[in-house]
Parts: structure tokens; C-alpha cells; sequence
């Protein structure tokens, strides 16, 4: 994604097509899985239910669309139907397959009143928990993801206290209900404007000729809060940041200055208080410096007044190498991919290394005015963490453990004997409810030990489930070692005569313990349970997950063929049942993987982003001068020529997405509908600072020169176009010296 997965360096997920052959099919239907390595060819579809008028938003996230490198497909469903569009199937949510659906509510929107009275609010309340209802039932009936939005009200709902008081209530009623809600997104608008904020945002005559309640700036803030929330919940996700120690986590060099004479000045502050929430969230923390490793532990000890401390990182490499090759090393150690990696360093050469060297991971260079660091950091778009699980929070406690782990393993006397000690706990049940976040979070996160590497949401899932016949399964771990949480995840479903694997995953901390031999055994019991005698596991290869494929030739019994590229394996479920893991002396002997180039990566600019695109103003700038390229009108004759027409002729543009190179041109005629022109006079109010009204702007005869003609006139006075008109004749039959003269006796006369 970026979003459809344009993240930087990340593969965009795709559908899987419908299988022939009912016994080999992976269990899901053909439009709720996505393949991690293959490139998407359907675009990503962004679908917005909204209680106001919310096509201006298709520019923004078109704009978006290409900043990721996506394709997306703007729809939306009808104006102010947005309790319809979440629960009929064949809606514009319904119907979206591969995406995000945005309902979008003005609390005031939610019925309509002449007074704001007590009973009218009464009202306003009722339906709001209406609302919410549907909006927790929705996502059983939906394939994407759903994000609800509670947008800003009117300037005079907000400014009533009894208004405002009744909307207070009713967010925190719709935060609790959502708040369980699997599928379910709350987009916080209050925490949204934080970081997009608009000072000019309504626009009252805009919601009274059009419903359209904001200005162009803000919902360009709109969009990009979307955009940015959908990103999150479909992107692969980042898993350890790297960073450089000297003049990027301290002021000052270490090996020169001395551990005491380094500083922690109130931008680097910030990057320490920063990265231990990114901790919290569950990313794992590395240091890759070039640096004496001594004098870094000593800095470390100097200042225990530092936020971040030695004891929070998982891995370093401090030395005088590569850093490029230092973190594909630190990959190697924790077992994870390298385009999993952010690289933080103050050194905009070394990031450049680093993307030549390593271009999977994400270098990102300080701001060169380091007192903008908090505010870029906020709007890297990497760093979100639209769901958080109680996995998350223990992953560098439970990593420290897996690397524990091996090092005990490289000092045992032989493999046998350490997994005869290791006390290993395999715990397999159905699936909780509230362990449905952390199921899709591993069907996103878990590339080597994923048997068909198909991608779900929460929605996704639960939908599944409330079909009928499918069924899913987590296993949670723990040996000598601790507890490493729920890593395994096995979905299914009953045939007539098999029980068929659609997903067999397990996270990469929890492998080489005999756990995947404990959790496949356990699907074969559950089979001899319903009087079925044979599983299949069907394997999709990708780039990474070779160690799936090893297992599964490791079992050294059953069948195995070929089908639509997958390899199926079909085993009997009497010998499945005792599973368990062997040394590789007695074990089958596993294949090679075959060589296969990795995917092409789509690569955006996040750092860029977070400096030249981080407020509104700049996103309305780039998307203007975006959408006027190519445009500009040629001189000739028919051209504009003085500043009201060509300003004009730019905002035409601009909103028909075409040039218009003449002052004879017709809006309605070039493509301009009633939207549109609604749009217009909100522009020449803000370009020109005058209002028309709208018979001015829909009349089915009006050019561009004579639109210009009529704002020209209006700032000169509400001149009427004739007069104007007959004025500008007048003023260009006017020799030079008669012109002087007029000046002459006007400036006399002041």
C-alpha cells in the first residue's frame, strides 16, 4: 500500500482469483484475500458516505493517490445516506473489495430542525445511537476496512451550549461504541486537526448554496487524515527503527566531546520521548553508529537523565563499517526483513548511503533546522500505529527472549537435548473476539512462515467467519524462556471430505521450537473430531516464506501436486495427529527454495512529506500547481490577457482539470456541472474577494471573459458587465495625454 500498499519499499498486496478445483481452493472467497507478492491490479478503491456534500474530496485523494505511487478509486455513495450505505450489501461499501470506506457525519446533520430545542436534540441523540448501531453491525457485511469520522459542525451549532453539550455526549458514546468494534477505525477529528490545522475552514455560503460545509483547505486536511489512517491500516508494517547516536540522539560527538560532554538539547529530547512511544507501540529499537562501541555505553551510563536508555534497544552495531551492511546485519540477528527498517541519522549522506546500499529500508534525515524535528516526526506517516495490541507492547520484551533464545541454543550440547528441556507450551483455540486485531496484524505482519501469505483485515475476517464453515484457531506460546504471546494462527474450513488449510502462519520469534508441528497436529485432531480423515494445506511461494515450504516437506508422508501455480499438500489425518518435531537427521530433507528476484518495490517519499507536505496550505499549493501543469493558456489571439482573465482561466482549470486557453470558453460547455459551479463562486470569493451570486455563474451563455468582466465591475463598484463594458471603451479611446490628464485632475481633486 502506500495505500493499496504504496509504502515505501512495499509490495502491493493483490487479490487472489477464484480456484478451479473445489479440494485444493485456500478457503476464502475471491475477494477478501490479498497476496503480499504480487502486484495489485485492481486499484484501490477509497468509498465515502458522507451527511454533507464530500466530492471536493476527490482531489485530495487523488492528489494522495499519486504521492503514494497508488492507484485509487474515488466513489461515493448518496448524499446523507450513510446508515443505508453501511448495511445494504449492494452499497459503494458493499461492493468495495480492495480499500477503505469512510462514513463521514456532521453530528447537526443527523436530523433537521427549525429550533435547537431540547426536543430536537433529544432527537439529534436518538439517532446518533441509531447510527452507532449500524455502524458496529457494518463490518460483518463489509470486505474493507470501515473509518468513521465525527466532522466539525457549523460555527452556530458548535457556538450553542446546549448544542455543544449534546455533540460532547454523543462523541463519547460513539468512542465507547466503536471502541470493540473489530472493522471499525475512529477517526479522532479534534486529534486530526492538531495535525492538519485549518484556520479558515467553513464556509457558510458554500453549505447554502451546495451542502458543502468547508473550505478547499480544509478538506484537503480531511483527505489527507484519511488518506493517512487508510495508509496505516493497509501498509506492511515497519517493525524496527535504527538510529544514529552522535548529533542525532545527542548533541555533540562521544569519541571527541567525551560520554560527559555530549548534550540532549529539547528537539533530540523529543526524538528520545518519541522513540520509546514507538517502543510502546511495538517497534523494536537499534542503534547503528559509527562509533567505539565502548564510548556509547559509557555516554549511555554518563546520563541517566537521558530518556532513552541502553537497556532500551535490542540490537546495535557500533563500529567504523557500513552502515547499510550494519543493518542487514541487525535483519539477520532479529530475524526480520530489511524493508522493515527506518534509519534515523543527522547525516543526509549517510541516509543516501543507506538508500543506495540498503534500499529496502527507510532512511530518514534530520530536518536541517533541528528545532523542527517534533513536527516532521509527527507527519512521517510511517510511524502510525492505527491498532495496538497487547503483543505489541511486549514485543522487545519477548524478542530479547527469542534472542535469548539462540544463544542458548548455540551453547547446547546437541539440538535434541535442549528441545527435550525447553518446557515448550502450545495453547490452540478458537478465536476471541478480542483477539481478532491481533489475528489480522499477523496475517499482515508474518512473511516467512506463512503457508499462502494471504492479507486480511478485521473485517475481513469477521465476515469470514460469519459465513458459516470457516473457522479459525490462534496458538499462544510459552517455554523455559517466557511467554511469547499469541504468534500462531491457523484458519480453516469443513468439506464434505477434507478439511482444508486457507492460512497456516506463525510469527518468526516463535520458530525452531516444534511449535508449527503442534499447531498443524492440533488441526488434524479437530478433523478426526468432525469424522474427517484428510487435511490439505495448500502453499502459495513469495519471496520470503521458504521456511513454510521446509516444514512442510519436513512432515515425510502424505501427497503433494501441483494446481494454478500452489503446491497442495494432502495429508492423512491419523498421521498428522502425532506431528512433532524431529532432529534434521531424522526429518525428510528439505528443498531448496528456487531462486526468485524480490518484488519491485514502490518507493515514497516519506521524509519529504513530512517537510513539504505537512500542512494543509502546502497540500492545497501542491495540489493546485499539480493541477494547472501543462495547463497555462498560449498567447494568442482569443487568450486571456489581463490578470482577472488569466487568473480565472487558472481556477477553470484547476476545477475542470482541462486548460482553457480562451476567453470564449464556456464553463458548463467544457465539462462544468452544478457541483462545480458552486465550487466556482467559492473560489472567486476567495481569489477575488467577491461574492456572485448564482444566476451570475449558471447561466448556460456565460464565457470566461465575461465572468471576468462581471468580478472586474463588482470590485470597481457593482458596475453591471454593460457598463463595465462601455467604461473599458472608453478608457481605451483615450489618448495618452488624455489619460495623464484624467490622473492630473483625479490627483488634484484629493
Amino acid at each position: 500500500m502506500a495505500v493499496g500498499n504504496a509504502a515505501s519499499s512495499r509490495a502491493e498486496h493483490s487479490r487472489n482469483e477464484p480456484r478451479t478445483t473445489a479440494n485444493v481452493k485456500p478457503v476464502t472467497d475471491s475477494n477478501s484475500s490479498r497476496a503480499p507478492e504480487q502486484e495489485q491490479t485492481s486499484p484501490f478503491r477509497i468509498a465515502i458516505s458522507a451527511s454533507f456534500t464530500a466530492e471536493p474530496l476527490r482531489a485530495p485523494l487523488e492528489f494522495w493517490g499519486r504521492r503514494l505511487n497508488s492507484r485509487f478509486e474515488v466513489r461515493f455513495a448518496p448524499y446523507n445516506q450513510i446508515p443505508q450505505t453501511l448495511l445494504d450489501g449492494g452499497s459503494e461499501f458493499g461492493q468495495n473489495r480492495h480499500g477503505v470506506n469512510a462514513a463521514l457525519c456532521r453530528y447537526e446533520d443527523l436530523a433537521q430542525f427549525e429550533e435547537r430545542d431540547a426536543q430536537a436534540l433529544a432527537r439529534l441523540e436518538e439517532n446518533a445511537r441509531h447510527l452507532a448501531a449500524a455502524l458496529q453491525a457494518a463490518p460483518a457485511k463489509l470486505s474493507a476496512p470501515l473509518i468513521f469520522c465525527l466532522c466539525p459542525a457549523s460555527p452556530a451549532f458548535a457556538g450553542d451550549a446546549a448544542c455543544a453539550a449534546s455533540e460532547a455526549r454523543t462523541k463519547e458514546m460513539l468512542r465507547q461504541a466503536l471502541s470493540g468494534a473489530a472493522g471499525v477505525q475512529w477517526l479522532d477529528w479534534a486529534e486530526a486537526a492538531a495535525l492538519y490545522p485549518v484556520e479558515a475552514w467553513y464556509d457558510g455560503e458554500g453549505e447554502r448554496l451546495g451542502r458543502i460545509p468547508y473550505t478547499e483547505t480544509m478538506f484537503a486536511a480531511l483527505g489527507t487524515a484519511l488518506v493517512r489512517r487508510a495508509q496505516a491500516l493497509s501498509m506492511p508494517p515497519y517493525k524496527v527503527i535504527a538510529v544514529d547516536c552522535d548529533n542525532t540522539l545527542w548533541q555533540g560527538i562521544c569519541g571527541e566531546d567525551g560520554p560527559g560532554g555530549v548534550a540532549l538539547d529539547g528537539a533530540r529530547k523529543s526524538l528520545h520521548e518519541f522513540l520509546l512511544a514507538q517502543r510502546e507501540a511495538g517497534m523494536l529499537l537499534a542503534l547503528a553508529s559509527k562509533n567505539n562501541e565502548q564510548d556509547v555505553f559509557d555516554t549511555f551510563a554518563a546520563h541517566p537523565e537521558f530518556p532513552l536508555r541502553l537497556e532500551h534497544f535490542t540490537a546495535w552495531r557500533l563500529n567504523w563499517g557500513s552502515k547499510a551492511a550494519n543493518l542487514a546485519s541487525m535483519a539477520a540477528e532479529l530475524n526480520v526483513g530489511l524493508d522493515t527498517f527506518i534509519f534515523v541519522d543527522d547525516n543526509p549522506k549517510e541516509c543516501a548511503e543507506v538508500a543506495e546500499g540498503a534500499p529496502e529500508a527507510l532512511p530518514l534525515a534530520l530536518p536541517e533546522n533541528v528545532d523542527e524535528l517534533p513536527e516532521m516526526l509527527r507527519h512521517v506517516w510511517a510511524f502510525d500505529h492505527p491498532v495496538i495490541t497487547e503483543e505489541d507492547r511486549q514485543r522487545s520484551a519477548r524478542m530479547s527472549q527469542a534472542l535469548e533464545f539462540g544463544s542458548a541454543l548455540k551453547k547446547a550440547a546437541s539440538l535434541e537435548e535442549f528441545m527435550a528441556g525447553l518446557g515448550l507450551r502450545v495453547d490452540v483455540q478458537p478465536l476471541e473476539t478480542e483477539r481478532l486485531g491481533r489475528v489480522a496484524q499477523l496475517t499482515q505482519r508474518t512473511n516467512q512462515f506463512n503457508t499462502t501469505a494471504i492479507r486480511r483485515t478485521e473485517s475481513e475476517i469477521q465476515s469470514l467467519l460469519e459465513r458459516g464453515g470457516f473457522s479459525c484457531y490462534t496458538a499462544e506460546v510459552s517455554d523455559r524462556f517466557g511467554e511469547y504471546g499469541l504468534v500462531g494462527v491457523v484458519m480453516v474450513q469443513e468439506r464434505m471430505s477434507e478439511l482444508a488449510v486457507d492460512t497456516l502462519l506463525l510469527s518468526c520469534r516463535a520458530l525452531g521450537r516444534g511449535v508449527e508441528h503442534r499447531l498443524l497436529a492440533s488441526v488434524a485432531e479437530k478433523a478426526l473430531d468432525q469424522g474427517i480423515y484428510t487435511v490439505t494445506v495448500p502453499f502459495r511461494e513469495t519471496a520470503k516464506n521458504a521456511p513454510a515450504r521446509q516444514f512442510l516437506e519436513s512432515a515425510g508422508f502424505g501427497e503433494k501436486f501441483e494446481e494454478n501455480g500452489d503446491t497442495v499438500y494432502r495429508f492423512p489425518a491419523t498421521e498428522l495427529q502425532t506431528l512433532r518435531w524431529k532432529p534434521a537427521a531424522e526429518a525428510a530433507p528439505a528443498p531448496q527454495a528456487a531462486a526468485r528476484p524480490a518484488t519491485a518495490r514502490r518507493f515514497v517519499e516519506f521524509g519529504r512529506m513530512a517537510t513539504e507536505l505537512r500542512t494543509p496550505a502546502q497540500i492545497v499549493a501542491a495540489m493546485r500547481k499539480e493541477a494547472r501543469a501543462g495547463w497555462q493558456a498560449e498567447p494568442g489571439d482569443g487568450a486571456p490577457s489581463n490578470e482577472a482573465e488569466r487568473k480565472l482561466a487558472r481556477i477553470w482549470s484547476e476545477l475542470l482539470e482541462k486548460p482553457v486557453q480562451k476567453v470564449s470558453a464556456n464553463f458548463f460547455d467544457l465539462g462544468g456541472h452544478s457541483l462545480l459551479a458552486v465550487l466556482l463562486l467559492m473560489r472567486v470569493k476567495e481569489e477575488f474577494g467577491v461574492e456572485l451570486s448564482v444566476d451570475e455563474v449558471y447561466s448556460g451563455a456565460l464565457t470566461l471573459g465575461e465572468l471576468a468582466a462581471a468580478i472586474e465591475a463588482r470590485q470597481l463598484g457593482d458596475l453591471n458587465p454593460e457598463e463595465y463594458q462601455a467604461l473599458l471603451a472608453e478608457i481605451e479611446g483615450l489618448s495618452d495625454e488624455e489619460v495623464r490628464a484624467l490622473l492630473e485632475q483625479e490627483q488634484g481633486e484629493k
